[in-house]
């Protein structure tokens, strides 16, 4: 039988077929993530710019188009692209050729993150919405800001966000181990605020 499972920096054995939640650990999720690129790695800047990084300013968006949201769906927010972090990130035109697999790899592994975290196994559909329309309006920053896009273009792609959202936000370019300090604080911060609620 070929081996199908990771082993992570935690020492835990991700099976990529069958994962669990207990395999999963948020010390992975933002290693991982803080060094894969977004966009292939074809952005300016002198540090690729990160799905750690695009995922905190995924829940900066959405957290700012949801105000009443709460915690819970702000980490949602947050572990939108922790898959990644064992099966990296593809651009959707890749995803597109690859075909379903792809997608139910994705959602086997978010199921688990999402029940390590004491998140539903699969999130309401309002939610998952409202937390695509964030990661479309972070695409639309990132590809007008780093990724060599045209306004006209990003809005024919990703749809013209409306500037009250955009108000303020700029995509930052960092280091992995600041990127992957700061998404583990957030983290740690979601989940006090939801062990308080």
């Amino acid at each position: 039988m070929k081996r199908a499972w990771q082993r992570m920096l935690s020492g835990r054995r991700l099976d990529l077929l069958d994962p669990t939640p207990m395999d999963i650990e948020v010390e992975d999720i933002a290693h991982g993530l803080a060094f894969v690129a977004r966009w292939n790695g074809q952005t300016r800047g002198d540090w690729a710019y990160s799905v750690a990084e695009h995922s905190l300013l995924v829940e900066q968006i959405f957290s700012r188009c949801n105000p009443a949201a709460g915690p819970r769906w702000q980490l949602a927010a947050l572990l939108h692209d922790a898959p990644e972090y064992v099966i990296g990130d593809m651009i959707s035109p890749v995803k597109a050729a690859i075909g379903p697999s792809y997608g139910e790899l994705d959602a086997r592994l978010s199921a688990a993150v999402h029940l390590r975290f004491g998140l539903p196994a699969v999130l309401p559909v309002p939610v998952k919405k409202e937390i695509k329309r964030a990661d479309r309006i972070s695409a639309w920053l990132e590809a007008v800001q780093i990724a060599g896009f045209t306004r006209s273009e990003a809005d024919r792609f990703f749809g013209r966000p409306q500037e009250s959202v955009l108000a303020g936000l700029e995509i930052r370019l960092r280091p992995p181990v600041d990127v992957r300090a700061d998404f583990t604080a957030r983290h740690v911060s979601l989940l006090a605020a939801l062990d308080k609620g």
